[in-house]
């Protein structure tokens, strides 16, 4: 047993997780983070194999602002500790059934370009749509992403208040409808739609608010860091190490501890067993989980002191599972850039076969190709190309894993469709390293709701203040983070998330990014 001493402890090295151990211990608290895995990185992961290194999870370097930002509260920066380069062009869409692809600019003047020479008109409408989905997203950076939603008074700001009656119809009409009404050509149209899926939601369900996606993508630009994402999870770790913060691998948490405190419970500490099978009790005055919320939530805790139990699932809306294809290819593959877009004719059946009622696995389905070796000659052997190819299916774990038969044709389909699409007829036979993940490896590796690949579903009852909140309403000192509560999924929600947790802890109620860089709390109130 070990005594508290003040101490804080964070479940879950995931970049929620080590972001928000990083940011705790600045703050002046004794921080201990447990990760289950004898790694860091969570969905955020790598596998290497024959000279080949693979980012298992994220690739899209989207919102840089937002990661500079978290850097510069731990008094650094983005350029101090990444190795950026903008992608150009940034990235390309085949489209079934048509010859050709699209490629897409790495600036707003030659995306507006491209749509017009697509369709006569569209350059103008795309002015106007990306001039919204910019002040949209300047918006939620002010009034939404960084709030607890702690207080909702501090959301009626004159701005909130003066844009309402546009952003109550932003919030009422879905993706797909005001993406139609912005252009024809169905291309165009998906181009603009897809963003929905980095949300882990569907653009027939994910709110058109949503479309300020639109301005990251096709006017802020996409960035790559060299070393690929296990490199921002490596800078991270760094800098909680170099803030005190313990980081204990082969930890897995069993339960929260837990004491009465009136009417309520009060945290006590956490449960383990360590690396070598022997159960651990870690005393602490709060918990942060950065674990799945849902296994946080009905399996670290006791149905009584559950504040989103098992029937407050039954009744939410899973993100997308997924089919990951990792390959090591012989020869250049020039037909596909760093990023790769393969959309399906029928985008509502593809969509449906996800989300519906009753559920399969789209074929062909809309897909995603990834080639860092594109831009980033270390993470492939000389004259070899690295793939990371998703594909989108229903969060179903008895789809099964790495290994499994149905998983293997999923990914055979997946390359068989992107030679044929693309031109690269030899593809499946200049393979020389290939690995599958499934659904089921997501729910048994990381604990994942379902085995979704991203999390909770960004529909209009899971966003914003809808979205699960980041401290339990029946244990005090116990706080959430990561993609399952606010602000939501993607790395830069993850950071953010961390910094959400810092302002709960001080009851800081505003909804701006804190000031840089941050300082603790006893020197900032002084």
């Amino acid at each position: 047993m070990t005594t508290s001493h003040n101490r804080t402890v964070v479940i879950g090295g995931g970049i929620s997780g080590l972001a928000t151990a990083a940011l705790l211990a600045r703050d002046g608290q004794r921080v201990t983070l447990l990760e289950r895995r004898d790694v860091l990185g969570g969905r955020a992961g790598t596998w290497e194999q024959d000279g080949f290194t693979f980012d298992t999870g994220p690739s899209w370097y989207l919102m840089p602002e937002v990661f500079d930002h978290f850097y510069r509260l731990l008094g650094t920066s983005a350029a101090e500790q990444l190795d950026l380069g903008r992608l150009d062009p940034a990235y390309r869409v085949y489209s079934e059934g048509r010859d050709g692809h699209l490629d897409l600019a790495a600036d707003r003047a030659g995306n507006l370009a491209l749509f017009e020479s697509v369709e006569p008109g569209a350059g103008a409408k795309m002015d106007e749509y990306l001039r919204s989905a910019k002040e949209t997203y300047e918006i939620a950076i002010r009034s939404f992403l960084y709030t607890t939603f702690e207080s909702y008074r501090t959301l009626a700001s004159r701005e909130v208040l003066a844009r309402m009656p546009k952003l109550a119809k932003l919030l009422t009409e879905d993706l797909d409808t005001l993406a139609a009404r912005t252009v024809s050509d169905v291309r165009l149209q998906q181009i603009l739609g897809y963003p929905a899926v980095f949300l882990g939601s569907s653009p027939f369900e994910a709110p058109s608010m949503y479309h300020l996606m639109s301005y990251l993508d096709l006017e802020d630009g996409v960035l790559y860091p060299q070393g690929g994402f296990s490199r921002i999870i490596e800078t991270i770790a760094e800098l909680a190490h170099a803030e005190g913060v313990e980081i204990i691998t082969g930890a897995e948490v069993t339960g929260i501890t837990t004491m009465p405190a009136g009417r309520r419970a009060r945290v006590d500490g956490v449960n383990y067993l360590d690396a070598d099978g022997r159960r651990q009790l870690l005393r602490a005055d709060r918990v942060v989980s950065a674990a799945d919320l849902h296994h946080t939530e009905t399996t670290l805790l006791p149905r009584e002191l559950q504040t989103y139990p098992a029937e407050y699932w039954e009744k939410r809306t899973a993100g997308p599972g997924a089919v990951l294809v990792m390959l090591g290819v012989r020869g250049e593959l020039p037909e596909l850039l760093h990023h790769s877009l393969f959309f399906t004719a029928d985008w509502r059946d593809n969509f449906g076969r996800i989300f519906g009622e009753e559920t399969s696995v789209p074929d062909p389905a809309s897909l995603y190709v990834c080639r860092p070796s594109a831009t980033d000659a270390g993470v492939a052997p000389d004259g070899h190309e690295n793939l990371f190819i998703l594909v989108p299916v229903p969060a179903d774990p008895s789809i099964g894993g790495g290994g499994d038969a149905r998983v293997a044709e999923i990914g055979d389909a997946a390359i068989a469709q992107i030679a044929e699409w693309a031109g690269v007829p030899d593809l499946a036979e200049r393979i020389v390293v290939r690995r599958d993940v499934g659904p089921a490896d997501f729910a048994t590796d990381l604990n994942v709701w379902k085995g979704t690949a991203l999390g909770p579903a960004h529909i209009l009852s899971q966003s914003a203040m809808f979205r699960s909140g980041n401290v339990s309403k029946q244990v005090d000192g116990l706080f959430y983070t990561g993609g399952s509560t606010i602000p939501g999924i993607g790395l830069p929600m993850c950071l953010i998330s961390a910094e959400l947790v810092v302002k709960r802890m001080r009851g800081d109620i505003t909804t701006g990014p804190m000031a840089e860089p941050l300082r603790a709390r006893a020197e900032a109130t002084g």
